[in-house]
């Protein structure tokens, strides 16, 4: 059996940011290049800017929490994507971990590959969810690690140099776990569920935290720092490190660029908590673009429920015979996301009701717990007639840590 550690992985691939820095590169290899974006319609529009949440506002008895707590309904509801605002983590803490992130992709690449990533796994310095020998590639690398739970830490990928990195993530981790825990409980709130329903989900899950490195590139409207996707997670927690822009959600068919406000955290809903809600909150797909000129950097940090909890809609927010995605096991779910490259809201679609084929394939069996309210007539469940999930082999007995930005 699994540490719990090995969640699947990506097949080795260059350094961007080594190819990035060829002073002789007029182009980019072909399996970075978007054949695709020259037809994508991208709208800079003010009426198009994501909602700015006032977390101070959420946080008192003031007259004006329950206006804040309706904007942040809405934006759920409508955007899925938001800026949080006095969000209470520390400049300090933040500028430190701002650094840190820099220094740590100042150093040689030598360096950097002392926290490579592993076979079968997604933790460590390199690329995510490279699938394939021909998938097309994010012109982009990382640095991801799982600072919670504390005690499963993976040591071997933090860095030691800059000397204040260590520090800097557990410090952040902690601000950061803290907020997200405290925007699940007003989500379930929202919902009209206690905020245990949603909080107690995601106390003691994983959180992955992913920095970014977007070289400068000389063809940068043909390629894509990340493809266009929705987060396999229930929250994603932004923060931009440097002032170039590239976050990019599609909004009605539109990509829209995203302008971060100094200092804000960008929130977006995942895959997971849409599933929960039965599709009342929606996860939202994004991509981010690259700049030809600047590197741009970014620090996600991602939060995902336990590993013994069933991924399904929530049985209060189903109304009767109004059942939208199918439950399916923790296993089913990450081995889903693991075997697949990010490709728009692919895995939410598939758990959608009318997409899935009867019998569903390996769906957990609807219980009390997870089939929606009966009336005093007769009712039939939408997914009665589900099969039992299909045992994993050995080798799949890993653990999701994270969703992707």
């Amino acid at each position: 059996m699994s540490s719990g550690r090995e969640f699947g992985g990506s097949l080795p691939v260059g350094n961007v940011q080594e190819l990035a820095s060829n002073k002789e590169l007029n182009g980019v290899p072909d399996r970075y290049v978007r054949p695709e974006l020259a037809f994508d319609a991208v709208r800079v529009d003010d009426s198009l800017k994501i909602p700015v949440i006032d977390l101070s506002r959420l946080n008192d008895d003031q007259k004006f929490a329950h206006d804040e707590l309706m904007k942040l309904h809405h934006a759920c509801e409508d955007w899925g994507f938001f800026q949080l605002i006095n969000h209470g983590v520390g400049e300090d803490v933040i500028e430190k971990m701002k650094d840190d992130t820099k220094e740590f992709f100042k150093l040689p690449l030598e360096k950097k590959k002392t926290y490579s990533q592993l076979p079968n796994s997604l933790e460590g310095y390199g690329q995510a969810l490279v699938v394939s020998e021909d998938q097309k590639l994010d012109w982009a690398d990382m640095l991801f690690i799982l600072p919670q739970p504390f005690n499963d830490r993976n040591m071997r990928f933090w860095p030691t140099h800059p000397p204040s990195f260590r520090e800097s993530l557990d410090q952040y981790s902690a601000e950061i776990q803290k907020i997200a825990l405290v925007l699940f409980g007003l989500l379930a709130k929202n919902l009209g569920l206690e905020p245990e329903k949603l909080t107690d989900h995601f106390k003691y899950g994983p959180q992955g935290v992913r920095m970014n490195y977007y070289p400068p590139c000389p063809q940068a409207d043909k390629v894509l720092g990340i493809s266009p996707h929705s987060d396999a997670n229930g929250l994603t927690l932004l923060l931009q490190v440097n002032e170039v822009q590239g976050l990019q959600i599609r909004k009605n068919g539109i990509w829209v660029p995203v302008e971060p406000i100094p200092g804000a955290l960008i929130v977006n809903i995942g895959d997971v908590i849409e599933i929960m809600s039965n599709g009342r909150y929606k996860s939202i797909e994004h991509r981010v673009v690259v700049n030809q000129k600047e590197e741009r950097l970014s620090i996600a940090a991602f939060h995902s429920q336990k590993s013994d909890i069933d991924i399904g809609p929530i049985p209060d927010l189903v109304k009767e015979n109004d059942l939208n995605y199918i439950t399916v096991t923790f296993e089913e779910f990450k081995r889903q996301v693991i075997t697949n490259k990010l490709d728009g809201k692919s895995l939410v679609d598939h758990m959608k009701i009318k997409n899935v084929p009867l019998p569903y394939p390996n769906v957990c069996p609807v219980s009390s717990a997870s089939r929606p309210p009966q009336s005093s007539g007769p009712q039939s469940s939408p997914i009665s007639g589900s099969s039992p999930v299909v045992p994993q082999s050995p080798d799949d007995d890993v653990e999701l840590q994270v969703g992707f930005v």
